[in-house]
């Protein structure tokens, strides 16, 4: 089976439909299709990084850039990663949902990147809200009934 690595290295471009739900509102796991491409220079803030973590690829937003790292978080995750450059093999260029393309030059899509950011306390707030009523509502025995209102469609 070929890498991202080997796949970046030969053609300098990947396509592949995504798995997960950390950049979800943006990205749906099994419907829409990423197009990375091997960085040219360092990533920028809010670039979104392929990088490897153990065996597994991930596609992050970079928060933050610092000297020979970077500070990435998922759009629907709560914690910071640390990614050394040399980690880091890939960036997002475009994404397709549905047949319709979107490049991440758009202004759209950069406003949204930056609004998303910008919104994260508020995310926040709200995830450690929903976190500390499924605690409470566990130790009252009531966890089944806010399985069936938190449930996921």
């Amino acid at each position: 089976m070929t890498s991202f690595e080997e796949i970046l290295a030969r053609d300098g471009v990947l396509a592949y439909k995504t798995k997960g739900r950390s950049m979800e509102p943006m990205l749906r796991q099994n419907r829409d299709l990423v197009v990375v491409r091997t960085p040219v220079a360092r990533l920028r803030k809010y670039d979104a990084a392929l990088y490897k973590r153990g065996g597994r690829y991930v596609l992050h937003r970079v928060v933050k850039v610092e000297k020979d790292r970077y500070l990435i978080r998922g759009d629907n995750t709560y914690s910071l990663e640390i990614v050394p450059d040399d980690a880091v093999i890939g960036v997002l260029t475009s994404f397709q949902r549905k047949g319709k393309s979107f490049d991440v030059s758009n202004r759209g899509y950069r406003l949204y990147a930056r609004f998303w950011n910008a919104v994260y306390p508020l995310r926040l707030l709200r995830f450690l809200a929903v976190q500390g009523v499924k605690a409470t509502a566990k130790k009252l025995g009531l966890a089944p009934l806010l399985k069936r209102i938190f449930r996921r469609k």
